[in-house]
């Protein structure tokens, strides 16, 4: 919605917060009724806020003064907390940002989905602090400072937040920041290159097989890179035990530095599985509680070794190979063919021969697909954050005895519940919140439907 174009009053007003928005900002109300969300406000807190923004049915301020503190207030552990855009709840406590998050989802399926679950899953939580193994830096040279910035954006997305660390990265990245910053403004391309990409797994072999850390960092450039800038990223990479790949075009451009041909891997041991994958293929940020989440679907979608069961938008495998050690079969279906091929040969790395893997477009109707028409007794599905609407509107759901549905964003998974209870008949038995995301606004969350 757009803003007005009138000035806006910064006069700090008091402001008694009621609530949560799903992105972490505190609710308020003016003397109009009319909602003011404060940045840096919790619930039951009376502050003192001034004026960001104005909308038509709501303003945006941020508080600028705690009145009276909520006894869930904790001091923030990262010094730029509130200017990095990267977190939004370093002043909560830790077990209550999960519970808000919680709320955030009940609500959702309430007000969007008019579905309520018969059971509240108890929420499932792992390392708050140094768990995010990838993610994307945005890189900024500014002339007006004469330095290189390289973090998360500002709160203010036209900005780069100038961090010295982050704490939710993994420290082995989130303490190199200052080098990483140092290294770009060191090179002849300093101005060409406006992300760096970090994706870490447990380990990563070179062209000998020789072992190193599992971490490769991948520069983005929008120009060649010169003979000097080649040498001092390889030496950076040797110095920090990083791998590099340089990617001047699109995706397909992606190729390594250094070392010649580093292998990435990331394991899974409950279920004896290693997972090969390439710099930015789409793995979940937080290893520890991506292995709870995984036991969390198995467990609500309770796979019998006759069963088979169709996983859709299966990436690397990540749910469809420790299904396949419980089942007759399961079969894997992701857009992207290149993830696709991945999988199959992840399958292959990990000995698994009753995993298919297929590439299908999931915005299509599915049914001439010879997979799909020999049926399946059980559906799992981790879609992006837009949902799976589509998906669920044109598959034959009387098959399943079971559908487990894990989302990265409330609101779609609350829209697409209700379609499936209030259209087509299931009953949302189960669903609860997995704080994949410490600090952060975003939640990932699970159901379980039956049908009636």
């Amino acid at each position: 919605m757009a803003r007005t174009r009138n000035r806006i009053d910064q006069t700090p007003f008091e402001a008694q917060i009621t609530g949560l928005t799903h992105d972490g900002r505190g609710v308020a109300r003016r003397a109009d009724g009319k909602a003011v969300f404060v940045a840096g406000a919790l619930p039951g807190e009376r502050v003192m806020a001034s004026q960001t923004g104005r909308h038509r049915s709501f303003d945006e301020a941020k508080a600028v003064e705690v009145l009276d503190a909520a006894p869930e207030r904790v001091t923030p552990r990262c010094p730029h907390f509130g200017t990095c855009s990267g977190c939004a709840f370093q002043h909560y406590a830790e077990d209550q940002q999960i519970l808000a998050k919680q709320g955030v989802l009940l609500d959702n399926l309430a007000r969007i989905g008019h579905v309520t679950p018969e059971r509240v899953l108890p929420p499932l939580s792992d390392a708050a602090w140094g768990y995010r193994r990838k993610g994307r830096f945005s890189v900024r040279r500014v002339e007006k400072k004469d330095k290189t910035l390289v973090g998360f954006r500002e709160v203010d997305p036209r900005f780069v937040a100038d961090l010295g660390e982050c704490h939710t990265v993994i420290p082995q990245i989130g303490n190199a920041i200052p080098a990483l910053a140092a290294l770009v403004e060191s090179l002849d391309a300093r101005r060409d290159i406006p992300q760096i990409e970090f994706i870490a797994g447990d380990r990563m072999s070179g062209t000998h097989g020789d072992a190193h850390s599992g971490i490769a960092l991948t520069f983005r450039h929008m120009a060649p890179l010169s003979h000097g800038d080649r040498e001092a990223l390889t030496a950076f990479a040797q110095a920090h035990d990083f791998a590099v790949f340089l990617q001047p075009g699109g995706v397909d451009s992606v190729h390594p530095l250094w070392p010649a041909d580093p292998k990435l891997a990331f394991s899974l041991p409950q279920w004896d599985l290693e997972f090969h994958f390439r710099p930015l293929d789409f793995i979940q940020v937080n290893a520890g509680l991506n292995g709870k989440m995984i036991r969390s679907a198995l467990d609500l979608l309770d796979p019998q070794p006759d069963e088979r069961v169709l996983d859709l938008f299966a990436g690397l495998g990540n749910f469809t190979l420790p299904l396949a050690r419980h089942v007759r079969e399961v079969v894997g279906v992701e857009g992207e063919t290149g993830l696709v091929q991945r999988a199959r040969d992840n399958a292959a790395h990990n000995g698994i021969g009753n995993a298919q893997f297929h590439a299908a477009d999931l915005g299509k109707d599915l049914s001439d697909h010879t997979w799909m028409r020999e049926g399946f007794d059980k559906l799992l599905l981790d879609p992006p954050r837009s949902g799976a609407d589509f998906v669920l509107t044109q598959l034959p759901l009387e098959q399943f005895k079971r559908i487990v549905y894990v989302s990265c964003h409330p609101a779609s998974l609350a829209r697409d519940a209700g379609y499936l209870v209030n259209e087509r008949g299931w009953k949302l038995r189960a669903a609860g919140v997995m704080d994949m995301f410490p600090h952060t606004a975003h939640v990932e969350s699970i159901a379980m439907f039956e049908p009636r």
